[in-house]
């Protein structure tokens, strides 16, 4: 079984409406940076959980950003690469409340 299948897919967030066209790496919105738990592997859609996946945390590390998204239904999280075209002022937000913490 392959660990990743490129998927290329438009979709509207289901957290804030925003229309997102896909490239077959897009994973997450890149408004308000929320994504939906539907890979076991990337890009099988093959979880059946469906949850949104809330942004909690993000962090620098060996040179690039990533984001980890919490799954609201079922808990799991998930350690993504940030995107060039992600909204930086959603970022610092998430940066600040874990700071504040």
């Amino acid at each position: 079984m392959r660990k990743f299948q490129r998927t290329i897919e438009d979709f509207v967030c289901e957290n804030c409406g925003e229309e997102v066209k896909g490239s077959g790496y897009t994973n997450h919105c890149p408004n308000c940076l929320w994504s939906k738990h539907v890979d076991i592997n990337p890009g099988d859609r093959a979880n059946p959980c469906g949850g949104l996946m809330k942004p909690v945390d993000a962090y620098f590390q060996s040179q690039q950003w990533y984001l980890i998204h919490q799954c609201q239904k079922c808990g799991k999280r998930f350690k993504i690469k940030i995107s060039e075209n992600d909204n930086l002022e959603v970022i610092k937000g998430i940066i600040n409340d874990k700071s504040k913490k």
